[in-house]
């Protein structure tokens, strides 16, 4: 779950062995170096840079969200943390500031980020979903510059889902829209206005898109490619360190409001779901997971708890890579430690 999790001080290297991306036939996932420490990570590249966001780290610098920046997207480095408050619709909603703020997502549309976040606490779905806005984001400074448009979606105790993990994204048709969800009811999607960022007025509906029936599924992220729409989630269990069983699925859809349904025809409404990636060596209960577009191709950003550190949470990276059926595949795992 993109939600409460507790991180060490101390910024902890990794240096991924293995092959690189982009040499022979292998398809391996790059090795990533420098301060990978990230939970429930985003990716926005502008142009050979790279802007990375995840959840904040409880009780420290105000809980608000971490960031990262690399040139070229193999090594980062540590880029602080986005401001030192919450902003002040979070106490008010959840009647005390949370220990930190969880799950951002950042998009580009017109020439403004989007980030949005969310706050809730564990458990519970009394959550609601943030909107800061950029007009320029600068990848040299990544905490410069960001405005705070407020609450945009929340949910309350009593209602069939849950308010975090937000994901946007926007169509070819010039409609965007944002993805959100955790337990309860699963996966739901409510439109926005693409300019203000904000939930479109004239389209209430709330749609559906995965459920477990109140298993554990969230950390919904949207891509749109060829004449499919893909849908990614995260199943099983998050935030325990090498206890945690997170694993990525992926379901697919011809229209951006479902039905998605597995590569065996199942219903992602019906707990379907076909599995990306599952705990592999020290690659431990991987999920967080959000696609992002990186050039003129796909990737996906993820977070994993690396069982060679004790179980710290990790961020990586993947190109996707389509097989002939048009379903997506992440490469090979490295293969040696640190």
């Amino acid at each position: 779950m993109r939600r409460v999790v507790t991180l060490t001080l101390g910024w902890l290297g990794l240096a991924l062995g293995g092959l690189s991306l982009g040499g022979g036939d292998a398809f391996v996932q790059p090795t990533l170096k420098g301060e990978l420490q990230l939970h429930d990570p985003t990716v926005l590249r502008i142009g050979n840079q790279y802007v990375a966001m995840g959840t904040g780290y409880e009780n420290i610098d105000g809980g608000t969200l971490r960031l990262k920046t690399s040139k070229g997207g193999l090594t980062w480095a540590d880029a602080g943390h986005l401001g030192d408050k919450q902003p002040a619709w979070v106490a008010k909603l959840l009647g005390a500031e949370p220990p930190n703020l969880w799950a951002p997502t950042l998009s580009q549309h017109g020439g403004t980020t989007y980030l949005y976040f969310a706050a809730s606490t564990f458990g519970k779905n009394t959550s609601g979903i943030g909107l800061m806005t950029n007009a320029k984001l600068d990848p040299a400074h990544p905490a410069a510059g960001w405005k705070n448009q407020g609450l945009v979606f929340a949910s309350k105790r009593g209602e069939n889902f849950n308010a975090i993990d937000p994901s946007r994204l926007d169509t070819a048709d010039g409609r965007a829209w944002l993805a959100f969800g955790s337990f309860w009811d699963g996966i739901k999607m409510r439109e926005l206005d693409p300019k203000s960022g904000q939930l479109k007025a004239k389209d209430p509906t709330l749609y559906s898109l995965a459920s477990r029936g109140g298993g554990a599924i969230e950390a919904a992220s949207l891509l749109q490619h060829g004449p499919y729409f893909y849908l990614f989630v995260s199943f099983d269990r998050c935030c325990a360190g090498l206890d945690s069983t997170y694993r990525m699925m992926v379901g697919r859809s011809k229209s951006v409001t479902g039905p998605y349904l597995d590569r065996e025809g199942v219903s992602m409404m019906q707990g379907g779901g076909s599995e990306l990636q599952a705990t592999q060596g020290r690659f431990v209960g991987p999920g967080g997971q959000e696609a992002f577009r990186d050039g003129a191709g796909d990737s996906l950003v993820y977070h994993y708890y690396d069982a060679d550190q004790g179980g710290t949470p990790q961020l990586q990276t993947s190109p996707i890579r389509w097989d002939a059926a048009a379903w997506p595949v992440l490469g090979a795992l490295p293969k040696s430690g640190n």
